[in-house]
Order: structure tokens, then C-alpha cells, then sequence
């Protein structure tokens, strides 16, 4: 009868060590995406704003590679990689951005505020390219080989340690 109080003691031992020894295991932190390696789906995007024009599949073939970036104005993420953005620009890398539910003048107004990298801008107001792309979330970044396919998805902001990742990607996919 005794052995019975010792059974839940037992069973939280277990799970505790259980736990913990889940706690000291390495974590994969990568998602793969579904999309890697799938062409773009076809999308005609009105521009976000009346400063630069917006955004297709045609703007991806043919030519170098280019980043898709999935962004917002309201995204506190987007305005930490802004800085990173402008450095790939810097470095000759086209970004073709998509703004998510957004208004133009919120989105001309992140632009002054926190640079332009894009060379065009579509509007995503009901996130329905967002979400064909496989974006969870804003900010998300993809590396568009010249034929139009998904060949990288960068999941969150651009930190500077990416800058050189996805500069090589953009090579490799040349």
C-alpha cells in the first residue's frame, strides 16, 4: 500500500528529467518551406504608393535574381532590417517589396522615415499573395532565381550577420 504513494513522486521525477533533458538538447530553429523551389505563383499587384510601380511576376523573370521582401509599415521587425535592406541595395541586389494591409501614405511615410531599398512596391491588402507564398508573417524574405522560382525563404527581419548569407545565395542562384 505504501508503493502507491510513491507513484506520482516517480512520475513527476520522470517528466522533470524528461524536460530537462529536452531543455539541453540542440534546436533546429530552421522552417523549410514548402515553396523552395516552386515558381512564384502568377500575381499583379497595384503599387502601394503613388512613388514607385508595383509589383508582378513578369518583374522576375529574366535577369539577375532578386528579394522578395513581405513587409509592413506597422511592423516593428520591418524597421530593424531597414538598415540591412539598404545595404543589399548598396550592393547591387534588386528588393521588390509587398506591402501587407497597408495605406499608401503609411507606407510613403516608413519609406522617408526608414529609406527606400525597393525598386517597386505592390499593394497585398487581403494578404492573398502573403499566403500563396507560404509568409507566415511580416517581415519575410525570398530569393527569386531569374527564371522566377523561390530558391530561399528568410523567415523574420534581416539581422546583419544575413547580410552575407543571402548575398551568397544570390550568387549561388546566378
Amino acid at each position: 500500500m505504501r508503493t502507491i504513494f510513491f507513484i506520482p513522486l516517480a512520475l513527476f521525477l520522470f517528466f522533470a528529467g524528461l524536460a530537462g533533458y529536452m531543455l539541453t538538447q540542440e534546436k533546429d530553429q530552421t522552417v523549410a518551406s514548402a515553396m523552395i523551389d516552386k515558381s512564384l505563383p502568377e500575381f499583379n499587384l497595384e503599387p502601394a504608393y503613388d512613388g514607385l510601380p508595383g509589383a508582378s511576376r513578369r518583374d522576375f523573370i529574366g535577369g539577375e535574381p532578386k528579394l522578395l521582401n513581405v513587409w509592413a509599415s506597422w511592423c516593428l521587425p520591418c524597421i530593424a532590417e531597414a538598415p540591412q535592406l539598404e545595404t543589399l541595395k548598396e550592393r547591387g541586389v534588386e528588393i521588390i517589396g509587398i506591402a501587407i494591409r497597408d495605406k499608401p501614405e503609411d507606407v510613403a511615410n516608413f519609406l522617408a522615415r526608414h529609406g527606400n531599398p525597393y525598386t517597386r512596391i505592390g499593394a497585398d491588402d487581403i494578404s492573398a499573395l502573403q499566403i500563396e507564398i507560404g509568409a507566415a508573417g511580416v517581415p519575410e524574405t525570398f530569393v527569386i532565381d531569374g527564371d522566377g522560382n523561390i530558391r530561399y525563404q528568410h523567415i523574420g527581419d534581416i539581422r546583419e550577420n544575413d547580410v552575407p548569407k543571402l548575398l551568397q545565395i544570390l550568387e549561388d542562384v546566378r
